[in-house]
């Protein structure tokens, strides 16, 4: 009866909703609200700070382009950028200066720049009138200060509105001043913080970009002599066969080499911005370099001229179009609004340069089809067992027991939701039945090993079609021909914190090393963070020989539970849930039940992308963690060698 009288009310609330529906619900909010209502239209996913893609490097990003905008515009060629705490972000440039009479409106109100008119700025990547407005509202303070001929203008805004502005005289370089810090409200940036090499990642791929630049972070210089040409001797983790060739023409400038990695590489920007996704200028680039090669030597086939191509290129557009407002892929067909197509100009381009080039340079001529070659024979070597592999992975694909697939793709390129798809790697049915019963159906698939998979260090391609699991896991992620049909965003490896599930990571991991590097250059692989322990107040105690849980003495409302990551976590909650917690030290994935799994990869998901930094030689690493077991990592081994011992007592093991 009771449930039904609740049921009856629920009716009449959600009936009284619907028949007050008029005028009073229609609401229009300004700018500022909309922007922090819905701040994923504006700057993407929110995040915490420790992903690239998380939402305070849009800002930090959206700062910056302007400061770009003015040295591009031949005005000013240093920027100082400061973060303090890893928290308060200033940035000081010595270009122009915002105009002081529209200084207000330009950093606080929406669809309001100096970037629609083309004469102004021709080439720039901020067009739309949004950028720094969405700092400003997303920041609990946003300051900004314009300094020209002798008078500077200061403002402060919090959270989006103004509280103070003042006009003076100085004696400061003309240039603009920004400092913001971004909001930690839980809904937006929830204990954020700065990462140190993802900034310092961001800024070198500005001053790449632009030549003679020099950025000051934090006190360190960063500076690009050479363009394009540090950005590949910086990136590559294997050695390059022949010199970087590298080329530049008036809107356009490329950079490429090959080395004796599997798959394609490739970096592209528009008008300074990072195209992380590609798109219309990276495609052709892709396209004609393979043709031009072709064409010079009069036979081979495309993709064994492009195997092991390492390259960048970066273009200028006039009112450039992007898929999205964080501006991650290239929409735009044409160089300008009546000018030629990018494909066009693009492939005119590298067919006189290119060709030039190689036509000068016969030694680099013959290494280039020294390595074709090698690409053509290991292609014709594996032709038939591709052909049998492809078969039973299009077979496998109907009904793929190992492959628990959601619904929404990376590939699906109108699909919103796209960058949030995600698929973890687990080791065995009892882990992978735990992620799947609570998984997000629509945006995290589920792959399950037999176990641990081959060690494939040393061993040639053919060895990803001759074994059955690895051409499984390439058919799901869709990357036989490359990148560019990648299914998931996020490639999540997911295996228990010990001996055997670091193993098992290792593996895999070599595995992306060996025959697709770029997967992980391009940050899509992921470590999963599960906790190690469980610590709560609720211990059942022992009376008159009776089990009596501890909800019969305390309100089920006092019970708390911290899942710990790490020994010091777990000290840490020992010590704020009191004395006599209930202490559970987790075996595996599969010892964790559904319910508490579905915290572990839901919206705090803790994730460690595994990266490759500057000085990392991918050859030399799998060498010496995956070859034979050589005296030297024998000898680490017991140098290093440090044993714990758990008190089986301090804990209760599930």
């Amino acid at each position: 009866m009771l449930q039904e009288k609740l049921m009856n009310e629920e009716q009449n609330i959600i009936l009284e909703e619907n028949v007050n529906y008029d005028d009073d619900n229609i609401k229009t909010l300004t700018g500022t609200e909309h922007i922090r209502l819905r701040p994923g239209m504006y700057i993407g996913r929110l995040g915490d700070g420790s992903l690239p893609e998380d939402g305070i490097y849009v800002l930090l990003k959206e700062v910056i382009d302007n400061s770009i905008d003015e040295f591009k515009m031949k005005a000013g060629d240093r920027i100082e950028i400061n973060i303090e705490d890893n928290l308060r972000v200033t940035v000081r440039d010595y270009g122009r200066g915002i105009p002081q009479g529209k200084m207000i409106e330009a950093v606080s109100v929406l669809n309001t720049g100096g970037k629609y008119d083309s004469k102004a700025f021709k080439k720039s990547i901020g067009l739309n009138g949004v950028g720094v407005k969405a700092v400003n509202a997303l920041s609990t303070r946003f300051e900004v200060a314009s300094f020209r001929d002798g008078k500077v203008r200061r403002a402060a805004f919090e959270r989006g509105k103004l509280v103070s502005d003042t006009t003076e005289d100085t004696q400061d370089e003309n240039g603009t001043f920004i400092f913001f810090e971004p909001d930690a409200d839980p809904k937006l940036f929830k204990d954020y913080k700065f990462q140190d090499d993802i900034v310092e990642n961001m800024l070198r791929n500005y001053t790449y970009l632009n030549t003679g630049l020099a950025i000051m972070y934090n006190g360190r210089r960063i500076l690009s002599r050479h363009g394009l040409e540090d950005l590949l001797k910086d990136r590559m983790t294997n050695d390059a066969l022949y010199p970087i060739v590298h080329l530049k023409g008036d809107d356009i400038e490329i950079a490429f080499t090959h080395s004796n990695q599997y798959g394609e590489e490739y970096y592209s920007f528009v008008n300074g911005q990072h195209t992380t996704q590609g798109g219309t200028h990276q495609s052709a680039f892709k396209e004609h370099i393979a043709k031009t090669i072709k064409e010079f030597f009069g036979k081979y086939e495309y993709a064994d001229i492009r195997t092991g191509i390492v390259a960048a290129i970066a273009i200028n557009v006039e009112e450039p179009v992007f898929e999205s407002q964080t501006k991650i892929k290239l929409g735009s067909t044409l160089m300008a609004p009546d000018g030629e197509t990018i494909n066009k100009y693009v492939g005119d381009f590298i067919k006189q340069q290119v060709d030039n080039y190689l036509h000068i340079h016969s030694d680099v001529a013959e290494v280039i089809e020294q390595k074709v070659k090698e690409s053509e024979r290991e292609r014709k070597a594996m032709a038939g067992v591709t052909k049998l592999a492809r078969e039973r992975a299009k077979k496998a694909n109907l009904h793929n027991r190992k492959l628990r697939d959601c619904r929404i793709h990376f590939s699906d390129v109108k699909n919103e939701r796209k960058e949030e798809s995600c698929i973890f790697i687990t080791e065995g049915d009892s882990a992978s039945g735990s992620i799947t019963k609570s998984r997000d159906v629509n945006t995290q698939a589920v792959f399950s090993l037999r176990g641990k998979p081959l060690n494939c260090f040393g061993l040639t391609k053919k060895v990803v079609y001759e074994n059955e699991e690895f051409n499984l896991l390439q058919a799901a992620l869709d990357i036989e021909e490359g990148l560019d049909t990648l299914r998931y965003n996020k490639v999540i490896v997911a295996t228990d914190a010990d001996v055997d599930g670091m193993h098992i990571r290792l593996l895999i991991i070599t595995f992306f090393l060996q025959f697709f590097p770029e997967l992980i250059k391009k940050g899509h692989v992921y470590v999963l963070q599960t906790p190690l322990f469980r610590v709560r107040n609720r211990r059942t105690k022992i009376k008159n020989k009776k089990v009596v849980a501890a909800e019969d003495e305390k309100k089920k409302s006092d019970f708390i539970t911290r899942y710990c990551y790490s020994e010091e976590e777990r000290v840490n909650a020992i010590q704020e849930l009191g004395p006599d917690p209930e202490i559970t030290r987790f075996k595996g994935l599969g010892e964790i039940s559904p319910e508490e799994f579905a915290g572990f990869i839901g919206p705090d998901i803790r994730l460690e992308q595994v990266t490759l930094q500057k000085n990392d030689q991918v050859q030399r690493l799998l060498e010496y963690y995956m070859g034979k077991n050589t005296m030297e990592r024998q000898n680490f081994i017991i140098d290093n060698l440090v044993i714990e011992e758990d008190k089986p007592e301090d804990y209760d093991y599930e």
